[in-house]
């Protein structure tokens, strides 16, 4: 049964016992998913009042992009733990004699290369998702705020816990050049997310705060 057509219970079970995967890497899709879907709910809970009537086209933006989003995080739930199998499989491979040896190591750089994929997109994924959650800051329904960063703080973890991905899938990648590529990208995804993330946050924050205090 795939990951995605588990019930919470079901995914949280399978997640918590001693199976390999899933891992980090699909609870990082997972967080994606639900913070994308965090803010497509408060973009359609703007969608029609009067109130914001002015921010109407922002909304129907963020819902059309947040549903494409969504359903690519959806897939690499799966996609993630998929990768990480083929990892574990070469690991069955026989190794008798030199020949045997060169053809698992290969098969396990390049294994550990789609082990890299995955979450590198589900970082770009996040902060894709991160860039258009601003879009709706100050624009959205004021009674849902608090899911806009309770949004933020999933796609956050969602990036952060992917980048944790990537380190230690190119750990132990023998190609310099790809390794150096997938680092360096990861880097720049996340000195442009965070910053982002807790920006919606504190935002969000301030503007309750703000309220309480009034």
């Amino acid at each position: 049964m795939k990951l995605t057509e588990m019930t919470i219970s079901q995914f949280c079970d399978v997640l918590a016992s001693d199976a390999p995967a899933p891992g980090g890497g699909s609870t990082a899709a997972l967080e994606g998913s639900l913070g994308i879907a965090l803010t497509n709910m408060v973009a359609s809970l703007t969608l029609g009042k009067k109130k914001y009537e002015e921010h109407q086209d922002t909304m129907k933006e963020i819902i059309a992009e947040a549903k494409i989003i969504q359903s690519k995080f959806v897939k690499i739930i799966d996609e993630d733990t998929e990768s990480f199998n083929q990892v574990s499989a070469v690991f069955t491979m026989p190794k008798n004699t030199e020949e045997e040896k060169s053809a698992r190591k290969e098969a396990l750089q390049n294994a550990l290369k789609g082990c890299t994929y995955t979450p590198y997109e589900m970082m770009v994924l996040a902060t894709d998702s991160l860039v258009l959650t601003k879009k709706a800051l100050g624009k959205s329904n004021s009674s849902a705020a608090s899911d806009l960063g309770v949004a933020a703080l999933s796609l956050k973890a969602a990036i952060q816990g992917a980048w944790l991905n990537v380190l230690i899938n190119i750990d132990g990648i023998e190609d310099d050049d790809f390794v150096e590529n997938y680092r360096n990208k990861g880097e720049l995804l996340i000195k442009k997310a965070l910053p982002l993330a807790d920006e919606i946050y504190d935002t969000v924050l301030s503007s309750l705060l703000d309220c309480d205090s009034n």
